[in-house]
């Protein structure tokens, strides 16, 4: 992969060239030193991934993603020093279109990268979204055609690129008695989960905390899988975290996660596929509309990346396909 560095600080340029020059195939396209010089960049040579900081003089990372996504769209990672301190523009770039953040890379005693295979993994896993894609999950064993469970038992959301900025805007138009748990599976790195969490409760309605191994979920309360393993919904109808399937990209994943459901909760509900890269959560929503679930897909021109919602949608696994401001008064309608 070609893939671009924007970071201010020469000394994070320094570790983050030697990361991506540890994996073969991998090389430096351009390097730019602040969002300004970044844009310009992209604009005359796309590159294939761009690894963004947030804090850098002139224009930020969010700034720059916004105008990247807008101009030139060009995957990007975001690559952050402080990951608690910059949780709130973690999210705001990943709104805009960045598909993922990681911890910026640090030199360790005996002049080793730490954090360089971790930054490397992520890369490899962009590399697989934006090629030709994992391969559908096989339809749920048990997945009913034709059942009909019209009780908004849950609202179950799968989102990635762009996803925190509209499921703040869902949880902002659901009721704080919605007489329903809310639980979503979006694409981040478990070590932004907690502030995810933190972010979204501040545009909820509802409390809203990660889901946690072996907890019931209950009516009224936003749940947010908050693992790089997969959250599911066990015969007892409390939350499982699996690692399985092991070669899955897309981790935690919004298919393992319908496909659960699909399985082990009868009572039905409503189903959402949001924003993002890829086709997590298309072969899972058409097993739940299969199974008598609600489902909807965002459309195309609300969405930042018109992947996963488009995927839904040619398989014909959404029964609604809505712009992101009906969504939520798509749930309620029951």
């Amino acid at each position: 992969m070609r893939i671009a560095i924007v970071n201010d600080l020469r000394m994070a340029v320094e570790i983050l060239r030697r990361a991506i020059a540890m994996e073969p195939g991998h090389q430096v396209a351009w390097i730019a030193y602040n969002g300004a010089e970044a844009v310009d960049m992209c604009r005359a040579d796309r590159p294939d991934l761009i690894l963004m900081d947030l804090i850098m003089p002139e224009m930020d990372g969010v700034e720059a993603t916004r105008r990247i996504m807008k101009t030139c769209p060009c995957p990007i990672l975001v690559v952050t020093a402080t990951v608690s301190g910059n949780a709130g523009k973690v999210f705001e770039a990943m709104g805009c279109g960045a598909l993922d953040a990681s911890a910026t890379p640090v030199l360790a005693a005996g002049g080793g990268i730490e954090g360089a295979r971790d930054l490397l993994k992520k890369i490899a896993t962009i590399g697989k979204l934006t090629g030709k894609g994992a391969a559908l999950p096989a339809p749920a064993p048990g997945a009913a055609a034709g059942a009909r469970h019209r009780r908004m038992a849950m609202v179950a959301i799968g989102a990635s690129t762009g996803g925190p900025a509209a499921l703040a805007d869902i949880l902002g138009a659901l009721p704080a008695k919605l007489q329903a748990p809310v639980v979503i599976v979006q694409h981040v790195d478990a070590q932004f989960a907690g502030g995810l969490v933190d972010w979204l409760q501040a545009h909820s309605r509802m409390p809203t905390r990660l889901a946690i191994e072996g907890v019931a979920p209950e009516p009224g309360t936003v749940y947010v899988a908050g693992t790089n393993d997969h959250l599911v919904i066990d015969p007892g109808r409390r939350f499982r975290i699996t690692p399985e399937p092991l070669d899955y990209p897309y981790r935690p994943s919004a298919d393992v996660f319908f496909n659960s459901l699909c399985r082990n909760w009868p009572l039905g509900g409503a189903a959402v596929l949001l924003t993002g890269m890829g086709r997590d959560g298309a072969a899972g929503l058409l097993n739940l509309r299969r199974a008598g679930w609600r489902t909807i897909a965002q459309d195309k021109a609300t969405s930042v990346i018109f992947g996963m919602p488009k995927a839904a949608a040619d398989l014909g696994a959404a029964e609604q396909i809505l712009p992101l401001d009906k969504i939520a008064a798509a749930i309620l309608a029951g």
